[in-house]
């Protein structure tokens, strides 16, 4: 038989249910993430005349022993005593590390939390170093009122950093918990020294580290949603409701119909096995005075099974997170508009549920992306490219200034990089840009090649591409090259975060277990860049 070109579409449609996600109740998206425009707050008086219920002080690791860094938040006699017993609380300074004592009456704070910060230079205090360091100590305070942070702050930068690692590590998910789950704290306050708060924008830097950490914790709250929970259209309705009232934010949502209507075979494939069938959301913010237009591709399979190519059992087990990549454009375009950057930026979520069924896809099937190249898929857990590449050709088609696509994409990046590092790959201007969003915001990415010669391997005797390429290794890269076909001549990087997007160890600074939010805060700083330039 010959094959048909167009749009594949099912050929057996089965009846739409929820089966028993009718029996679990509908998250709310008034989860922890709305606290963070509220809860941080900044005063110009010391530590130590601070009623709340915890005081953050730092201790910096030095050659000569820990070092308490007070800065006149806490009376010289006490903060002498304080330093002479660091080593004997078994305060080392390392980073990250926290240690709480009683204040015994010493301050107005009922407990006094050191927190490590590493080896530093004070005059120049790394930015990543206080966010997590402010995490670290945040996440340690869980069901407190209210805590204050005397951490080095002497810049708005610095400001920046302490109040966004403090609220993102003030992160919980209890959506699904049947007790009084604790959380918090619910009020952070910034102490910033009168000499440094003179000429600074301490609020307007609060706002914008709300704003960041509210959409980061979105990004956590739809990644550690059930897969039962969070089907195609329940992630398309959450993106509408979190868009509903910021300016100039337009969300339009494509069905099945309107998919085969556009050529969508990639998204369409992808999903034909499961009875809930796929969409893709169409997230817009175009404010008056743009000089730049930012188009962002996320991938959102809301579950993962591998479809007809099965994975083994343990695999699956955290495939909820395989629609991160969505997750970190819908709160990136959302965080653009809320903090008014003047910055276009339209984000394609394409999203599917990887299901093996009657009418899912089969290794071999040849099916149709949109503009009319056609792929031969040899494994159905190779799917996330095929719904990216639909997504990438319609936002090439609109002509921005530079495409990126963010994806937990392959296996091959955990192996080559591990659980906290992502890969970017691409054109190497929009690969700069990406490291310097990624260097200015805290998050770790490191460029990788895309090999001219990979492009054989993905060469199908029966169609234009196969959807995999030998398995010799470059995994990673064999995907890259794949995406890189649907992009034309538009500027594009292509972000690879498997491993970071889901923190199945323990957690670490601001990052809880689960999902992490990553890539939000990236692609914000490229969008933010664009604006200035």
């Amino acid at each position: 038989m010959g094959i048909t070109k167009g749009p594949l579409v099912r050929s057996l449609a089965p009846a739409r249910h929820e089966g028993a996600t009718k029996n679990i109740r509908n998250v709310s998206l008034l989860s922890a993430y709305d606290r963070c425009m509220s809860i941080l707050k900044h005063e110009t008086t010391q530590g130590s005349s601070v009623k709340v219920d915890a005081l953050v002080l730092g201790v910096a690791q030095a050659e000569s022993g820990p070092e308490l860094l007070a800065a006149g938040h806490l009376q010289s006699k006490y903060a002498e005593q304080l330093q002479s017993a660091l080593a004997d609380l078994g305060m080392t300074g390392a980073h990250g590390t926290v240690t709480r004592i009683p204040s015994l009456g010493a301050v107005q704070a009922n407990s006094i939390v050191l927190v490590g910060l590493g080896e530093i230079d004070e005059d120049a205090i790394d930015l990543e170093k206080l966010r997590q360091a402010a995490g670290s100590a945040a996440r340690s305070l869980t069901g407190l009122g209210s805590v204050a942070f005397g951490l080095p702050i002497h810049s708005e930068e610095q400001l920046a950093a302490v109040a966004e690692g403090a609220a993102m590590g003030t992160y919980t998910f209890t959506e699904y918990k049947s007790g009084d789950e604790k959380v918090g704290p619910d009020t952070v306050v910034l102490l910033v020294s009168k000499a440094a708060a003179k000429g600074m924008d301490a609020q307007g830097v609060l706002s914008r580290a709300a704003i960041i950490a509210k959409h980061v914790m979105l990004a956590r709250d739809l990644v550690n949603t059930p897969p039962n929970v969070l089907s195609p259209a329940e992630f398309a309705d959450r993106a509408a409701a979190a868009a509903k009232g910021i300016s100039g934010v337009k969300v339009e949502v494509w069905d099945e119909s309107r998919l085969a209507k556009e050529g969508c075979g990639g998204i369409l494939g992808v999903g034909q096995g499961s009875s809930r069938p796929p969409c893709l959301v169409k997230v817009s913010y175009s404010p008056r005075g743009a000089n730049s237009h930012v188009a962002i591709v996320g991938k959102g399979i809301t579950f993962d099974t591998g479809g007809i190519s099965l994975k083994p059992a343990m695999s699956m087990v955290t495939m909820k997170c395989d629609m991160g990549g969505a997750a970190a454009v819908l709160g990136s375009v959302l965080a653009a508009a809320e903090a008014g950057v003047k910055t276009r930026v339209t984000g394609w979520l394409a999203i599917a549920e990887n299901m093996p069924s009657h009418t899912a896809m089969r290794p071999s099937d040849v099916i149709t992306i949109r503009g009319g190249k056609t792929v031969e898929v040899l494994n159905t857990d190779a799917e996330g490219r095929l719904v990216m590449a639909d997504a990438l050709a319609l936002a090439s088609e609109e002509q921005p200034d530079i495409v990126l696509d963010i994806a937990t994409l392959t296996g091959a990046q955990m192996v080559a990089f591990g659980r906290r590092v992502a890969a970017v790959m691409g054109d190497l201007d929009v690969v700069n840009e990406v490291l310097a969003g990624a260097a200015a915001t805290g998050e770790s990415f490191w460029p990788m090649p895309l090999p001219e010669e990979l492009a054989a391997e993905l060469k199908s005797p029966v169609a234009d591409l196969k959807n995999i390429g030998s398995p010799n290794g470059g995994g990673m890269l064999l995907a890259g090259v794949f995406l890189q076909n649907f992009v034309g001549e538009t500027p594009w990087a292509h972000l690879d975060i498997a491993g970071p997007a889901f923190n199945e160890g323990k957690p670490y600074g601001y990052v809880t277990a689960g999902g992490t939010g990553m890539g939000v805060r990236t692609l914000l700083g490229v969008v933010e860049h664009r604006a200035k330039a």
